[in-house]
């Protein structure tokens, strides 16, 4: 089968509404399932990842939190970040999860993806899932920390149920942006840098270490267009004790699930021209 043809699979049976819905999940944990054999077969990767987030509540927050030059109200300046480097820790592991997709173009794993019937969506979703459970795992141990620090948090089950799905979305948002600029650039080294242009600004240019507020007009209009910011907005209202959403929890987790689902069906759409 030559790569043109792949990139068209055989058509499949005609399927009712509800076997189609259980056919795409049951491709889509297909996939979710071999990411998960990657971080079993790697789980020391896991912890290397956490490494960053704990210098940033460790030692950055400390040192700001001591100079009181972030007006962040009623919450220590510990408690103000910690949701914001739970955020980035899942964005730093996302956004670069693309590089795994062009090994994989590399070894010749996605032609063989192309060639079967799976729903291209399903293709992307699962890995979108598998980058969520890394997220997960910065989760759990930001909120260990969180907890080491004495840092006044909901503990309920309601509100860590919500953490969690507000880290599953996000995971699966920055992943899937990750997959379409893998796509488009092909190339590790290109990826590479542009995954290295966007961090960043994507962090900054959010409400994960200061209140928007203090942001100059022109970078507070820009932060409203930046997911990172609802799920920080999220995270925030969820993690610390009689914190309340800027912009509402409903609003903020239905916006990550839109933005989600728009990237999955871009990423669907363009998977085929990975392989040409």
């Amino acid at each position: 089968m030559t790569f043109a043809e792949s990139a068209n699979p055989p058509a499949i049976t005609s399927r009712g509404p509800l076997a189609s819905f259980a056919y795409f999940w049951s491709k889509t944990f297909n996939i979710f399932e071999m990411e998960l054999r990657k971080i079993r077969h790697d789980p020391f990767n896991l912890l290397t990842r956490a490494i960053q987030p704990l210098l940033w509540l460790l030692i950055f927050g400390q040192v700001l939190a001591g100079a009181r030059g972030i007006p962040t109200g009623e919450y220590s300046y510990i408690e103000f970040m910690a949701p914001g480097i739970l955020a980035q820790s899942v964005l730093f592991v996302a956004i670069f999860y693309g590089l795994a997709l062009i090994w994989e173009r590399d070894l010749g794993i996605i032609h063989k993806f192309l060639a079967s019937p799976a729903p291209r969506a399903a293709l992307v979703l699962g890995k979108g899932l598998g980058a969520s459970i890394r997220g997960c795992s910065q989760a759990a141990i930001v909120m260990l920390t969180i907890y080491l620090l004495g840092i006044h948090a909901n503990w309920n089950l309601l509100s860590l149920l919500g953490v969690f799905v507000t880290v599953i979305l996000g995971a699966i948002v920055f992943a899937t942006l990750s997959l379409i600029i893998a796509i488009w650039m092909k190339e590790r080294e290109r990826f590479m840098g542009v995954g290295q242009v966007l961090t960043m600004p994507l962090f900054f240019a959010s409400n994960a270490i200061y209140p928007i507020e203090m942001m100059p007009g022109w970078l507070q209009n820009i932060s409203l267009y930046n997911p990172l910011t609802y799920m920080v907005d999220a995270l925030r209202s969820l993690i610390l004790v009689g914190a309340q959403s800027q912009f509402g929890l409903a609003f903020d987790l239905g916006l990550l699930a839109l933005i989600a689902a728009i990237l999955i069906a871009i990423a669907a759409k363009i998977y085929p021209s990975f392989i040409t």
